[in-house]
């Protein structure tokens, strides 16, 4: 199995680096863009066909380790 797990900051949280590369995009010419969110993706390979443990588990990893829940979301999907 592969998970894929994406991160970025909540919308209420100021983005710095999201800024720069709006603002950078900007200079270069490109127009009407309202925010950019910079966040972080992980691929994870999985052994075992264990749908819902994969999910339970990774969901507790993300939450206490590779994302801040106080600042980030995290989106999760599992690929048999």
């Amino acid at each position: 199995m592969k998970a894929k797990i994406i991160i970025t900051p909540k919308k209420a949280v100021l983005d710095p680096q999201g800024k720069t590369v709006q603002t950078a995009l900007e200079h270069m010419g490109h127009t009407g863009i309202k925010a950019v969110h910079v966040g972080k993706y992980l691929e994870i390979e999985l052994a075992g066909t264990d749908v819902e443990a994969a999910r339970q588990a990774l969901n507790a990893a993300a939450h206490q380790f590779l994302s801040n829940p106080v600042i980030e979301d995290y989106h999760l999907e599992i690929c048999p």
